[in-house]
């Protein structure tokens, strides 16, 4: 069944006028009058609707009932990715919600090629945001995690994110997933960019108490990096092994 987000909150409501970005979906996928839809408004749960009208520039909707579904992993993880080229970030960004990423944490590193400031920060913010939710559509989570405003690893390992674990990603490290006794309710994991972290950059996240965690024996890119760890994670301590 075709789901869509809409930022109106939806509790207590029986009908709705679709937003425009929804009315284009609806078009272009075809959609006709009576057929169903799911709506989710980013605050728990999701809506089964029915459309009831369908115009040019509009269409309507009739809210039926409300389904209390969570699709949450039990394992909190946060995502401190180095911004990467090209559209690596975005394929970062849409594969970790399908993973179940709590929350992203863009980084400048010494290594990044992409320099982003100003209004073209912004805009970048605002195209990854679009592209968590459309990833939220389609996976099926009806809690839509936030991208958070970019920093300089410094700014970040400054800020100390709370958390039970915090791991960043090293061809060096020593530690695996299997090392860690205690499975962590909240976890933060630390990617870097094409070229991985420089020397002093991981001596500062290690002296910050981040631990070096090494994968496996294989050199992995930056866009395939954290998605691996992602997936390990919750295996080991989310939801995959449910």
């Amino acid at each position: 069944m075709p789901r869509f987000f809409v930022a109106t909150p939806l509790a207590g409501l029986r009908s709705l006028s679709l937003p425009d970005h929804v009315v284009r979906h609806v078009q272009v996928l075809r959609l006709k009058e009576g057929d169903a839809i799911t709506l989710f408004d980013g605050r728990g749960g999701e809506y089964q609707a029915t459309l009831t009208a369908i115009a040019k520039r509009d269409a309507d909707c009739d809210i039926s009932r409300f389904d209390d579904s969570s699709r949450e992993s039990p394992l909190w993880l946060g995502l401190a990715q180095a911004i990467s080229s090209g559209d690596r970030m975005e394929f970062t960004l849409q594969k970790g919600v399908e993973m179940g990423v709590s929350v992203f944490q863009p980084l400048m590193t010494e290594r990044s090629i992409v320099k982003l400031a100003g209004d073209r920060a912004d805009k970048r913010l605002a195209r990854w945001q679009e592209i968590i939710v459309s990833a939220c559509e389609q996976c099926g989570r009806n809690t839509i995690p936030e991208v958070l405003p970019i920093l300089t690893l410094k700014q970040w390992l400054a800020a100390k994110p709370d958390g039970d674990a915090h791991l960043v990603l090293s061809p060096l490290g020593t530690q695996r997933l299997a090392d860690i006794a205690t499975a962590p309710g909240k976890a933060w994991l630390m990617a870097g960019p094409e070229g991985g972290l420089s020397a002093a950059e991981e001596a500062a996240a290690i002296a910050g108490g981040w631990t070096p965690l090494k994968l496996g024996p294989r050199i992995l890119r930056t866009e395939t990096a954290a998605l691996a760890a992602a997936a390990a994670m919750q295996t080991v301590w989310g939801d995959y092994g449910a």
